[in-house]
C-alpha cells in the first residue's frame, strides 16, 4: 500500500491540529476554591445531592454539582470579609465558572 500525496496532507493537518491543541492547553491559571472551613457551605451546597460512592457508575458519571446554588454564598461573604478581587477580575456572580471545586 502506497501513501499518496493527499494522505500526507491529511496526516499533516492532523499533526497541525494536535500541535495547536497542545500549544493552547496549559496549566489552569485560576485558583481553585479552597476546601476549608470557611468555604464549607459552598461545597455542602454544591454537592448536596451527590450520589453515594456505592451508587451506580452511570449515576456518578453524569452528576453535576449545583454551582448556581453554591455561588449565592460567594459575593456576600467576600464583601463581609473584605476580600479584594484583582483589578481585571470578571463579573463576581459566576465564580464557579472559572474557579473549580476540589472533589
Amino acid at each position: 500500500m502506497r501513501i499518496e500525496r493527499r494522505d500526507w496532507i491529511f496526516i499533516a493537518v492532523v499533526v497541525i491540529v494536535l500541535v495547536v491543541f497542545i500549544g493552547i492547553s496549559g496549566k489552569e491559571k485560576t485558583t481553585p476554591v479552597p476546601n476549608d472551613q470557611m468555604h464549607r457551605i459552598v461545597y455542602e451546597t454544591a454537592f448536596r445531592n451527590a450520589p453515594a460512592p456505592d451508587a451506580p457508575i452511570f449515576k456518578r458519571a453524569f452528576y453535576k454539582p449545583d454551582k448556581k446554588g453554591a455561588e449565592a454564598y460567594c459575593e456576600p461573604c467576600h464583601k463581609e470579609k473584605g476580600v479584594q478581587f484583582p483589578a481585571n477580575h470578571p463579573s463576581k456572580n459566576r465564580c464557579l465558572f472559572c474557579h473549580k471545586l476540589k472533589r
